[in-house]
Order: structure tokens, then sequence, then C-alpha cells
């Protein structure tokens, strides 16, 4: 009897057909099968689907974005402004260093067009204020002394006095007296306002890409003297009417000047420095930027005041301010094409 052939452990078998499969992946050559379909309409959508690929690459990517660009976003930028004009109200001349706040030319400033005045103010008791919450009164039991109101005027001193005019009668404070709403005289200075001039010198730097330039002619003959701006025969000529300014907003110009009012001057630098540096020029647009459309936070207004002595006493103006004020807001961006090198390419060094 013929002895029993020893079995081959099931692992060795695995291991065995792993390695032919390997050694069959190695040697063999194998090749896709391609099928055609005759089909004309199948055929036209294949072909639309590859050239609209190979338009959005073309032209969107490389024509408008310009992917190939290196790219810098938001510029340092330095602005300085300048209003001039003279302006009248009641029986008074106003000229710049009254009606412009603050007076340093920063890129935020405000003009005054409308004030109400409250003269002769000097610190002593008078009668609260009739829109302060609670301040209404019968008698001296209605007004707590000592209370303070936020929102109010003064001190309470517990009394309850006669109203500044009618019949009414509000709780007494200690506080700058006569209180604002009771002795104010509104003044009106927005009649000449929109003739306005208002210079905006802005100056911006890449600094990725060591390219800085501004927004005025460099000219030595007095053109900035006689010049306003026009975005196409004086670009270079930052000096705008307020007027301009409002107009272009879509703002009615009485309006704003009473009620008061934010607008906005957007300079925009987008430049492309595969051009020349004298194709990069500021863009400007003008909106309004507080919500005119919410009536409570519509407006605009701000008070201060001015002191002086009478007969050795501290007294006060106290002045409660509507204006239009301007916020100049530069953005941008520059893009620069990107050199195997790594090297910057230095900017176009004419300069307007």
């Amino acid at each position: 009897m013929a002895a029993a052939e020893p079995k081959t452990p099931a692992g060795t078998a695995a291991a065995r057909r792993l390695a032919r499969s390997c050694w069959s992946a190695f040697w063999d050559y194998e090749t896709p099968k391609v099928i055609v379909v005759k089909n004309r309409r199948l055929g036209i959508v294949y072909r639309t689907v590859q050239l609209l690929i190979l338009l959005y690459f073309v032209w969107y990517v490389f024509i408008v974005q310009k992917s190939y660009q290196d790219r810098e976003t938001g510029p340092e930028s330095s602005v300085i402004t300048k209003v001039k004009g003279i302006t009248s109200s009641e029986n008074k001349v106003w000229d710049v260093e009254e009606y412009v706040k603050p007076p340093e030319g920063g890129s935020v400033f405000s003009i005054i067009t409308r004030i109400e005045v409250t003269p002769f103010q000097t610190l002593g008791t008078c009668a609260e204020s009739m829109r302060v919450r609670n301040a209404t009164c019968d008698s001296d039991e209605d007004c707590v002394a000592g209370q303070l109101d936020m929102l109010g005027n003064g001190l309470r001193t517990g009394r309850c006095v006669p109203y500044y005019h009618g019949s009414s009668k509000t709780c007494e404070v200690s506080a700058w007296c006569p209180v604002e709403d009771g002795a104010s005289v509104s003044q009106f200075l927005g009649k000449m306002a929109p003739n306005f001039t208002i210079l905006i010198k802005n100056s911006i730097h890449y600094p990725k890409f060591q390219f800085s330039k501004g927004n005025i002619e460099n000219r030595k003959d007095g053109y900035l003297k006689h010049c306003t701006f026009h975005e196409v025969s004086d670009l270079y000529c930052p000096i705008f009417k307020l007027g301009y300014i409002v107009e272009q907003a879509g703002e009615n110009f009485t309006q704003l000047a009473h009620a008061g009012g934010v607008i906005g001057v957007i300079i925009n630098w987008d430049c492309d420095l595969d051009l020349s540096a004298s194709k990069c020029n500021p863009k400007y647009s003008f909106r309004r930027l507080d919500p005119k459309h919410v009536p409570a936070s519509s407006g605009y207004n701000f008070r201060f005041a001015k002191y002086y002595k009478v007969n050795g006493s501290t007294t006060r103006t106290l002045i409660k301010a509507y204006g239009i004020r301007i916020d100049v807001i530069v953005h941008g961006q520059v893009n620069q094409p990107t050199l195997p090198t790594g090297r910057e390419v230095q900017p176009d060094s004419h300069h307007h």
C-alpha cells in the first residue's frame, strides 16, 4: 500500500497564487477597450462639454481672473483733505475754521450745515427737558431728590417747577441751564455749502511690489488752483464740490443738510502691472452710508460747547450740529506676472 502524499498547507498555496498574480501583472500588457458610439447628438454634446471646459480655462481663468499673476490686495494708504469756502446764517458769516470738524484734514470729517444753539448756559438749577423719560410732574412728590437719569441733563433736586413755555411742569435738575430744548435757536448754514470745495489728496503703496502712486497731477503751473474734478479731462485734479459729491450719491442736498448724513467717497486702485504705471488710475464712486430709510438711525449730528467767562463765572454756548460727514475709503488690488526666478518686477517709474 503506497504511502499518502503530504498535503500542501493552505497558507503556502495562497502565497503561490499571489506570487503568480504579481508576476502576471508585471509581464502582461493590457490595453483599454475602445467602443465607438455612432450617435451624432451624443457626439455634439461631448464636444460641446470639451469646448466649454477649454473656454473656462482660457477665457475666465487666464484672461478674466489672470490667475497666472501674483496679486496683492489692500494698499497702504494716506489721505489728506482740505475744505475751502464761506457761507452765512442769520447775521453771521461762517468760514472753514468754524464749520469743519475736526480741522486736522483726515479721511473722516464733518461739514456743519445746520446748528441748534443754546446760548448763555450756566451751572445752576432749572426745569428738566420734557423729552426725558418721567420728567413731567404735577407736584414735588413726583420728583425724587438725587435721582439721576443717564439720558437726562442733570441731578434732580426733588422740586416740580414750571416748564420754559406752556402750562406743563417738569422736575427741577442741577445742570447747565437752561437745558437745550428750553432755549435753543436753529440756524441754517447750507445756503452756499454746495459750492464748498474739498481737496482729497491720496497716495497708495503696495509693499509686495514696491509700487506707489498718488492721485494728483505732477505739475508746477498752478493747475490745482483753478481745476475741479472731471472723470475724463481732470481725473488727477481731486478737488470736488460738496454739491457734486451729494448729487453723485443720489441725495437731495437741502434735505441732507437739514437732517445730516454720511457720504462715502470710495477711491478704488485696481492696477494691472502687465501694463505701464500710467494705466493705473484711481476710480471714484460716491454713496450714502447711513441708513436713511430707517428713521431711528438716519441722519447725523453731534454736540460741542464754547466756553467763556462772564463776570467771573463760567458760561457756555451749547451747539447741536447737523452736518454732512465725509468718509474717504480707499481700497484696491494690484496684479503682476509671477516670474520663474521669483524676482519682483519694478513698476513704471512714471508717476502722476
